[in-house]
């Protein structure tokens, strides 16, 4: 092993040498005057800005360079706090930073809650729905150019500042609603027995608290959207200039699973505020308004604590400095490497004024390989925000469980598989030391072992229950698609409101009402219903009084116990897909030069709004649309909800589009891949990324 061939930089290493002896000079004078050049520091960056403007083109680079190798001291405005100086590092800015994402991950999280429950309670129609929900994307990618342009060339810990008092407020524009107004909940007054002669519904709107909550929940998602703009693009460059370059894929891995625990625990923060029912289709009750307002009420203290806490990271973040200690000599290591995307531009500088903005975002727009990375990243969060929107309801329609359940078990799928997809990403890039040849290799690879999986969801599915109306005919007297028979055309029942029934007959009817029965009893919590005029067959059984009980609540057993499966399967799937994530992001930060970083992503984020996360949502809609076998004509004036769904149907559409997505990421990056070698190869195969700080080995001699 002695005559091994040692890796040896001999034009690097006098320069670092040099470089590092005059470091620790700097370092001694700083110790003594630290205390009376803060405010001429300031000044003079001021003045040098001011003389800046009117500088050639060709002094930008020179400027820029001179400019990142200032490390600034942790202090408050132009106060240096001593005392402060060991925090000046990248763990301690993590900290506060991960507890800053985390906080607006559990904003996204009661939003959705928030807007779920809104919409149950006031039946929004489709447009209004869509509106609250991509708020949030359509603000964000109309800003998202110029915050990524031109704060990525200004003080960036300052933007992220912003963006902490922004999140706190956006949070306190969601309490405003249920802080402010009193009355929360549509009436409505119907009796799920059958009655020949009743009031079916009654529509009592509260105008003034659907105004106020859906204009509040516009601002508030618009205000949100500008907050993360800062923090998910200049925040990721901050980082990634900050570490060596193979330590990034741990850190931003770790402000991905921010964002991911944030919006879990959002779940458990309103996990007793949430009133579930058996099956979230019931209608609510009139007797209950009284109580749902008060539940309802609740949620604007949820959104002020958020505010709290975000608002506590304000001062700690606003003491960081432009570079924090040890900036300065990781970048000009970072320099030092060749970069074939680079090579290509020539490492192009850029002024601040439009011209310039659109110059730069023309380079990267001519790029092929950055448009195929950008690309891969938006088939990714297609696939991800897709499951996220449709699984719920595949899973509750598929194995017949309620709302509260499916949703549950869909959290527990997607938020752990999300984090640790992110994480586990993120590391195993880090650990590996993977090139960006590597990191695209192991994007394909991990995307095809999703679309395996994704194949055996696919078989994964339970036999439809028996439904009379639907896909039973009331024993020959009704017919299919037509809830109404005989038995039961008395009752004047109303198909606007979903309870479903398990007769004695093992037969699922749409509600009490419409299986004809007459009386109702609860026992410990539990409800029966007596004298059901469609109920002709089964097994009798009688309750405590003798009587005996022709139905109960909820849909019948289905004898499918292929759920534990599923979840694995689908886990496996969320998992794997997800790994590519962080991959994708560390390879365009490599790809691009370091003063186009932030645009760059900045682009990506556009890209994978217009072609992802804006689309995502109503495609997986529609498709669930297609798959509804039964829906409510008309309620309260709006489109009803859809109750019954083909499973098979829907099995293979949710697969089916997923899988599409994922043969566009394999696809794209491997055209990215063969793009990436060639212009290795262009450049005499000279790229090389290293993994430690560069140092000098010598041979050893026998």
């Amino acid at each position: 092993m002695q005559d091994a061939p040692a890796e040896e930089e001999p034009e690097v290493a006098p320069a670092q040498l040099a470089e590092n002896a005059q470091g620790k000079e700097d370092g001694k004078d700083e110790k003594r005057v630290w205390r009376i050049r803060t405010v001429p520091t300031s000044l003079i960056k001021f003045h040098a800005f001011q003389k800046g403007r009117g500088q050639p083109e060709a002094n930008l680079k020179k400027t820029r360079e001179r400019n990142e190798s200032l490390e600034g001291r942790c202090g408050l405005g132009c106060m240096v706090i001593p005392c402060c100086q060991r925090l000046n590092n990248i763990y301690c800015f993590m900290i506060f930073y991960c507890l800053l994402v985390t906080s607006q991950g559990i904003v996204f999280g009661l939003i959705d809650l928030s807007i779920d429950t809104f919409q149950k309670a006031y039946h929004l129609s489709n447009v209004e729905n869509l509106l609250l929900s991509l708020t949030y994307d359509i603000s964000s990618c109309l800003i998202v150019v110029f915050i990524s342009y031109y704060g990525g060339k200004g003080n960036i810990p300052r933007w992220i500042t912003f963006s902490s008092f922004l999140v706190g407020f956006g949070s306190l524009l969601f309490a405003f609603p249920y802080f402010s107004d009193g009355n929360y909940q549509s009436s409505i007054n119907i009796e799920d027995i059958c009655q020949e002669m009743k009031t079916s519904k009654i529509c009592k709107k509260s105008s003034s608290f659907s105004t106020k909550y859906i204009a509040s929940f516009i601002l508030g998602q618009t205000v949100q959207g500008i907050a993360g703009m800062p923090l998910y693009i200049l925040g990721v460059v901050f980082i990634g200039n900050s570490v060596a370059t193979h330590s990034a894929g741990i850190y931003i891995g770790l402000i991905e699973s921010s964002v991911v625990l944030g919006y879990s625990l959002s779940y458990v923060i309103v996990a007793l505020l949430i009133k579930g029912t058996e099956n979230s289709t019931f209608a609510f009750s009139g007797e209950d308004t009284d109580g749902d307002q008060r539940w309802m009420q609740k949620w604007w203290i949820y959104f002020g604590l958020v505010s709290l806490i975000a608002w506590s990271t304000l001062i700690p973040l606003s003491c960081f400095p432009h570079s924090i200690r040890g900036t300065a000599k990781i970048k000009a290591e970072k320099r030092k490497q060749p970069n074939p995307f680079k090579l290509k531009i020539k490492d192009q500088e850029f002024g601040t004024s439009l011209k310039d903005l659109f110059s730069t975002i023309w380079v990267l727009l001519k790029s092929p390989l950055f448009i195929c990375l950008a690309l891969t990243k938006a088939s990714e969060s297609l696939v991800y925000i897709g499951t996220s929107e449709f699984l719920p309801i595949y899973i509750e329609n598929q194995f017949i469980l309620t709302h509260s359940t499916a949703t549950k078990i869909a959290g527990f799928v997607l938020l752990p598989g999300g984090a640790l997809g992110q994480l586990l990403g993120g590391i195993i890039a880090s650990m590996l030391h993977m090139s960006c040849k590597a990191l695209m290799r192991f994007v394909m690879v991990t995307s095809v072992i999703s679309l395996i999986f994704f194949g055996f969801v696919i078989f994964v599915h339970c036999d439809p229950v028996p439904l009379a109306g639907i896909n039973e005919d009331y024993d020959g007297t009704g017919h299919l698609g037509n809830l109404t028979a005989p038995c039961n055309s008395h009752c004047k029942c109303s198909s606007s409101f979903y309870s479903a029934v398990c007769g004695r007959d093992n037969i699922a009817y749409f509600s009490p009402c419409f299986a004809g029965c007459t009386q109702s009893k609860t026992f410990n919590y539990h409800k029966a219903y007596y004298n059901c005029s469609c109920i002709q067959e089964g097994l009798t059984t009688s309750d405590d009084q003798g009587d005996f009980i022709d139905a109960r609540p909820g849909t019948c057993d289905t004898k499918c116990y292929k759920l534990p499966l599923f979840v694995a399967f689908i886990f496996s799937t969320i998992l794997f897909s997800i790994f590519s994530r962080i991959p994708s992001t560390l390879t365009i930060l490599r790809i691009v030069p370091d003063n186009q970083r932030s645009l760059a992503l900045g682009l990506t984020y556009v890209i994978l709004r217009i072609f992802g996360t804006i689309p995502g949502p109503i495609l997986f809609r529609t498709a669930g649309d297609t798959s509804c076998i039964f829906r409510v004509t008309e309620y309260c004036g709006n489109k009803g909800n859809c109750w019954i769904y083909n499973k098979l149907k829907m099995a293979y559409l949710m697969v089916g589009i997923c899988s599409i997505c994922k043969l566009i990421t394999i696809f794209f990056t491997a055209i990215a891949f063969c793009l990436y070698k060639c212009l290795s190869e262009e450049n005499n195969d000279t790229l090389h990324i290293p993994v430690k700080n560069l140092k000098v080995k010598r041979k050893g001699k026998n």
